[in-house]
C-alpha cells in the first residue's frame, strides 16, 4: 500500500466515522426531552375515585377544581353542555343537592400516553331526594378524558348519559 492510499483510506474512515458521531448526536436531540412515564390503569382510576370523594364534600368549586379551564361537561342530569367553569359549577350546585354517591360498575381504561388516558363505562349514583330523603339509583354510561397537566390528572371531556333502558 502506497502512502498516499493509506493517507486516503484514513481520510474515508475518518469522514465515516465522523458522519456516524454526527448522526447519532442528531438522533438523540432530536428525541427531545424524556417521554413521560405511562400511568396504569390503576393509577388512572385513582383520578375518578378524587372525584368522586369531591362530590362528598358538597363544595361544587372543589368538583370544578378538578377540570381543566378549556374542559367540556356532558352532564347525567341536565340537557345543557357545560364548556366552562361556571358551567361546571353551576351543574354541579344543583347535582350535589342530591348527595350522590358514585360507583363504577364497568369501566374500561385507556392509557393514551404519558399525559393522556380515558375511562369509559357505567356507573351508578345514588342519588338522596333533598325534601323527603327517599334514595333513588340511577345507573348511567360515561366517559372520562383525562390530560396531565403541570404535573396534576385534569378531566378534558366528561360525559354521561343515563342508561336509555332506566
Amino acid at each position: 500500500m502506497t502512502r498516499r492510499s493509506v493517507s486516503k483510506r484514513a481520510a474515508i474512515v475518518t469522514a465515516a466515522a465522523v458522519a456516524a458521531i454526527g448522526t447519532v448526536a442528531v438522533g438523540v436531540s432530536a428525541a427531545g426531552p424524556k417521554a413521560p412515564a405511562m400511568p396504569t390503569t390503576k393509577q388512572v382510576a385513582t383520578v375518578f375515585d378524587g372525584w368522586n370523594a369531591a362530590l362528598q364534600t358538597g363544595d361544587p368549586e372543589k368538583v370544578a377544581d378538578l377540570y381543566a379551564k378549556d374542559a367540556v361537561l356532558l352532564p347525567t342530569l341536565s340537557n345543557k353542555v357545560r364548556g366552562d367553569r361556571a358551567g361546571i359549577v353551576d351543574y354541579f350546585e344543583h347535582f350535589l343537592a342530591n348527595k350522590p354517591v358514585g360507583k363504577k360498575i364497568e369501566s374500561h381504561i385507556n392509557v393514551l400516553d404519558g399525559d393522556s388516558a380515558i375511562d369509559a363505562g357505567v356507573y351508578e349514583f345514588t342519588l338522596t331526594d333533598h325534601d323527603t330523603g327517599k334514595k333513588n339509583v340511577v345507573q348511567a354510561r360515561y366517559t372520562y378524558e383525562y390530560e396531565k397537566r403541570d404535573g396534576k390528572w385534569l378531566i378534558v371531556n366528561h360525559h354521561s348519559s343515563a342508561m336509555p333502558e332506566s
